[in-house]
């Protein structure tokens, strides 16, 4: 017997001999590689493995909360239920360092757009893609970390149940049940992968190339040597490994989410999912390998209950043996009473760098990823090749079985990557924000995208955002975008806040000061207007408003004779194309003209006092207190101009000229709101909100509010004052119940009274936590705020935005900045853009 063992181990020997090069020869990679083809989606390896691959797209990181997680967890469980048993699921995350790259020939080529490219250009970033590989083990393949064994064991090549159609179809059922499962959660969409997306094209890398050499997609082919010996290196880059493989290895407790610190509060838990500390939340070059093998229930229990009898056996002997058969005995019976299904497990970290000198700080940085999941970071130093060579994609089927651990399903699904980066919306219009993590520049769509998803009815929006919490910067960037984008923008301003956006926009600035008063021309009518019946309604508004006070009533008989008066006006002017439309001419017409119609036609002064009317209005006639208001010879055609800025700060107390000129504003936006066809109008009330609603225009805001949707646009209210949003129903029912976007900055110092605001904005516990978590942890190296963005209480984020210093000076509502930026600009003339330059070339030096 001894003789017959000695000469089997000669002859193994002979065969590792013959397989195994020797060491100081290098191997051909095309000789061991395990891959044998790829067809039709479908990877087959040399073992006689079928794997199927999907790419998976994941939620995003920092939107979901504590039942978010819940259900995406329940959604990989229900999934991977379907999957039969011996499947080895591998999932596979790849998280790259890289860069922005500008786009300077395309898109926005203004001054301001050009800049912000400029400032963002290679700007870092993690990229990650998910995949899953779902193998079907070959039934002949033997579990046995042996290649030698599994060579001599094996009965032939490939085994009949590998190739068979009616298997093979059947696995093809089962992967769509996995992929309807996933998705069915909503937060999870899938894709099967082409065979060009598993090999590669001439242009591109595939999978299998990229994982090879830990080269990206973009990167040209590039063949490059694998070592290990004297250190794991991979052309030239620098790799670790670590993993978790061993029960020792497991926190005492895991879930589908954990505590997120940095943007928790005393009030509120943040979540993020279980592993994210080794997905994005770890700043390095690494792949996140997931693989979970669905074991046959059965056979299972039947094996661990032999083992917890062996155990019980032995446990008079050794106290381990005892704390052993304990813990089978508590496996068996969460199995059965809860219905669990038994799997093996492993996870396990891939990092690299290019970097020499940074190699132990990738070490840290992976021990610390699993340290704050409580696991214990273990190195992987010996086992690292057999683990790199089955985390290549299609060959999970030969993961050695001692470097996983047993569990159950529930468990092992907690160390899931659930998340994903933020994502660039598709939809051509939008504005510039940022991702939280790094500030890559984003495109979002926060109005016609989810309007056409049906998340939101309506476009309107409210702004609400303490002091200095850049509430103003974000306002100029969102109208900026919006007339990038062709929009028609009205906005009734008080601070100042859009000087600079006004001007380099060439809009029409409307403002009061004693040298410049504030001047408009309502009975101008420019070549793409008409006088319908809008313009005439429009106008008899104003008349009776400047002539009447709220308290007190006109009768039938004053409102025809304004209608006359106006007919008779214009009939005069288009047979005078020598008298200038403004209130003077009008007044003079209601002194001559039209005191000879009322006499003619017997009008008693009961009926219509124009004495009375012509009395009241003559402030505002040549040479009386008001006379600049309604008589503007500049400024004209705001029908067609694009940007409007009327600055209401030093008439907001004026119990006449306030009352007027929001008249006409509003006239003009609805003017606007009617006749420009097709193109997006925006209207923007900042603080003046408060002074309108004193000034007896409730009415027409809710009118606003709910008519300016169907005239593709938009109203926005953007205000400081919360307790003025607690205490007015009028902008509860006006505002906030017909703005289906609510955006909020910063209101950490509302933290303990938060509870009214949020009643009061309809906020859920997720925005609670989200709006509580904005600035809560800022790069300290980076000048940004950030931005809460609901969208019908379906859709909630968190944005950066990041001022290129060019946006920053144009958009500063900082008084000694503004000086500086303006007296820059004279220097060349007036020219903003120019001086915006040269302020930042002399901020540099």
């Amino acid at each position: 017997m001894f003789v017959l063992l000695i000469i089997i181990m000669i002859v193994l020997s002979a065969l590792v001999l013959q397989i195994m090069p020797p060491r100081d020869k290098r191997v051909s990679l095309e000789k061991c590689f395990p891959i044998y083809k790829v067809k039709d989606g479908n990877i087959l390896s040399r073992d006689g493995d079928v794997t199927v691959g999907i790419k998976v797209f994941l939620p995003e990181i920092f939107t979901l909360n504590t039942a978010d997680y819940e259900n995406i967890h329940a959604a990989w469980i229900k999934a991977m239920k379907v999957l039969p048993a011996g499947t080895v699921v591998h999932k596979q995350d790849w998280f790259v360092e890289s860069t922005y790259k500008a786009d300077f020939d395309g898109g926005d080529q203004s001054f301001l757009g050009r800049s912000s490219e400029r400032f963002y250009n290679e700007r870092p970033f993690l990229n990650h893609c998910c995949y899953v590989f779902i193998t079907r083990r070959n039934p002949g393949r033997r579990p046995s970390s042996s290649v030698v064994s599994n060579l001599l064991l094996r009965r032939t090549a490939i085994e009949p149940e590998v190739v068979d159609e009616r298997s093979l179809a059947d696995f093809s059922d089962r992967v769509s049940q996995f992929q309807r499962l996933l998705s069915d959660g909503g937060f999870i969409k899938s894709e099967l992968l082409s065979d060009e997306d598993i090999t590669g094209t001439a242009e591109k890398r595939g999978l299998l190339e990229q994982y090879l050499f830990l080269q990206s997609e973009s990167n040209q082919h590039e063949l490059t040597d694998i070592s290990f010996k004297p250190e794991w290196r991979i052309g030239e880059k620098f790799c670790q490994m670590f993993s978790i493989a061993g029960v020792d290895d497991l926190p005492a407790l895991c879930g589908p989410r954990i505590t997120y610190d940095r943007y928790s509060t005393d009030n509120t838990k943040f979540s993020v999912g279980f592993s994210s500390p080794a997905n994005l939340l770890l700043s390095c070059n690494h792949i996140y390998n997931q693989f979970i093998v669905i074991q046959d229930t059965v056979t299972t229990l039947k094996n661990l209950e032999a083992k917890r009898r062996r155990l019980q056996s032995l446990a008079n002997y050794s106290r381990e043996n005892m704390i052993s058969r304990d813990a089978t005995n508590d496996y068996l019976n969460e199995s059965l009473s809860q219905q669990r299904q038994p799997v093996s497990a492993h996870f396990n970290i891939i990092a690299w760098t290019a970097d020499w000198n940074e190699t132990k700080e990738v070490r840290n940085k992976c021990a610390a990823a699993f340290s704050q999941m409580d696991a214990v970071p273990r190195q992987e130093i010996v086992g690292a090749p057999q683990l790199y060579w089955a985390s290549l994609p299609g060959n999970a089927g030969s993961i050695p079985g001692n470097e996983m651990f047993s569990t159950f399903l529930e468990q092992a699904c907690c160390f899931l990557n659930f998340e994903t980066n933020y994502q660039s919306s598709v939809s051509p219009f939008g504005l510039r924000l940022g991702d939280r993590i790094s500030g890559r520049p984003l495109h979002v769509d926060i109005s016609d995208e989810f309007m056409k998803k049906g998340v939101i009815t309506n476009r309107n929006k409210i702004v609400v955002g303490g002091s200095g919490s850049g509430k103003s910067m974000f306002m100029n960037a969102l109208l900026r975008s919006y007339h990038v984008n062709g929009a028609h923008s009205v906005i009734l301003d008080v601070g100042g806040s859009y000087v600079g956006l006004c001007n380099l926009l060439g809009g029409y600035y409307f403002s009061y000061t004693e040298d410049n008063p504030i001047q408009f021309n309502p009975f101008y009518i420019g070549a793409d207007d008409t006088l319908d019946i809008e313009k005439r309604e429009s106008l008899k508004t104003l008349l009776i408003g400047l002539w009447k006070r709220e308290t007190e009533t006109f009768n039938r008989s004053e409102y025809v004779a304004i209608s006359n008066a106006l007919q008779l006006y214009y009939t005069k002017l288009a047979n005078n194309p020598d008298i200038f439309p403004c209130f003077d001419s009008f007044y003079e017409f209601l002194q001559g003209d039209y005191m000879d119609v009322l006499e003619k036609e017997r009008v008693q002064g009961k009926d219509f006092d124009i004495t009375n009317m012509l009395y009241v209005l003559k402030p505002y006639y040549r040479g009386g207190e008001f006379s600049f208001l309604l008589n503007a010879r500049d400024n004209l055609n705001l029908l067609n101009q694009r940007m409007v800025v009327v600055e209401l700060d030093n008439i907001k107390d004026h119990p006449i000229l306030f009352p007027v000129v929001t008249l006409l504003v509003m006239e003009m936006f609805i003017s606007k709101m009617r006749k420009v066809k097709g193109v997006r109008k925006v209207i923007v009330i900042e603080e003046a909100w408060k002074a309108i609603m004193r000034s007896g225009m409730a009415e027409f805001m809710k009118y606003l509010y709910k008519t300016v949707r169907k005239f593709f646009g938009e109203a926005i209210t953007v205000t400081q004052e919360l307790t003025d949003l607690i205490s007015s129903p009028i902008v509860k029912d006006a505002i906030i119940s017909n703005a289906d976007c609510k955006i909020l900055l910063d209101l950490r110092k509302f933290t303990n009274k938060f509870s009214d605001i949020q009643n009061l904005l309809g906020l859920s516990d997720k925005g609670k936590e989200l709006v509580l978590s904005v600035n809560r942890s800022n790069d300290p190296t980076r000048r940004y705020r950030e931005i809460f963005i609901d969208l019908g209480g379906q859709v909630m984020k968190v944005y950066r935005y990041e001022p290129s210093p060019e946006e920053y000076f144009a958009y500063t509502t900082e008084e000694s900045e503004k000086v500086k930026v303006l007296s820059y600009a004279a220097k060349f003339d007036g020219d903003i853009e120019r001086g915006i330059q040269a302020l930042i070339r002399d901020s540099q030096l």
